[in-house]
């Protein structure tokens, strides 16, 4: 598994895409500083975590992940490249190709549009960065879903709060490839699981009407789900 992945530089720019535009409303001035100071913080909170402990905390990703019964053979799992000191689904993502989940990436859209393709990993990928130094599956060949054809999304994420709100780095694509679950309640597709260290956890996230709460939280210490309003 290790040569299908490059020799990546986890430390790409970590400026943000321009604000809102497309299927994102401007946020509004009071709250996008709140926003932007928590992110600031948030950030060094997540770097500070050395090589080591970084390890330890992808590996034990996996083993929550298979304690909860999150991979299967046959299911539709999206995930990521890990950048910007993400904590590391690398090992998640062998594991649920080995038992049998087909495995999707995300692919960034281009300027003026949010909504993302995913891209099935293959045996044989092609590696192109995208305009923020990220790897994505360009293969000419490989299957692209709609976020709505997933079973399960891991999200990365800068923080998250016990209501299940996700702060992540402002360019709104992944809030923007899951809006049809706030237009069709009925609509319970994919799972949408963040990721991230367990001391990304704030106590309360200011949140926008078009923000997607998440379904559930895996942090190296625990997985949990979060109530969902009923429909």
């Amino acid at each position: 598994m290790d040569a299908l992945w490059p020799l990546l530089d986890p430390w790409v720019q970590e400026s943000n895409p321009n604000g809102a535009s497309g299927e994102t409303p401007p946020l509004n001035m009071p709250q996008a500083q709140d926003k932007s100071a928590i992110r600031r913080r948030l950030r060094e909170i997540r770097r500070a975590h050395a090589a080591a402990a970084r390890r330890t905390a992808s590996q034990a990703l996996v083993r929550l992940a298979l304690r909860h019964r999150l991979l299967a053979k046959g299911r539709r799992v999206g995930l990521y490249i890990p950048s910007n000191s993400e904590i590391d689904v690398h090992p998640l993502l062998s594991r649920a190709r080995a038992m049998g989940s087909s495995c999707f990436l995300p692919i960034v859209p281009r300027p003026g549009r949010k909504r993302m393709w995913f891209s099935e990993m293959g045996p044989y990928p092609i590696w192109v960065l995208n305009r923020y130094g990220i790897p994505e599956n360009r293969h000419p060949l490989a299957k692209r879903v709609r976020a709505q054809r997933l079973d399960l999304l891991f999200m990365p994420l800068l923080g998250f709060d016990s209501r299940g709100f996700r702060l992540g780095m402002g360019g709104g694509y992944y809030d923007a490839s899951l809006a049809y679950l706030k237009r069709f309640r009925h609509w319970k597709k994919p799972r949408v699981v963040g990721v991230a260290f367990s001391d990304q956890e704030v106590e309360y996230l200011p949140n926008d009407v078009w923000d997607i709460p998440l379904d559930a939280v895996l942090t190296e210490r625990e997985y949990c789900v979060f109530p969902r309003e009923p429909t």
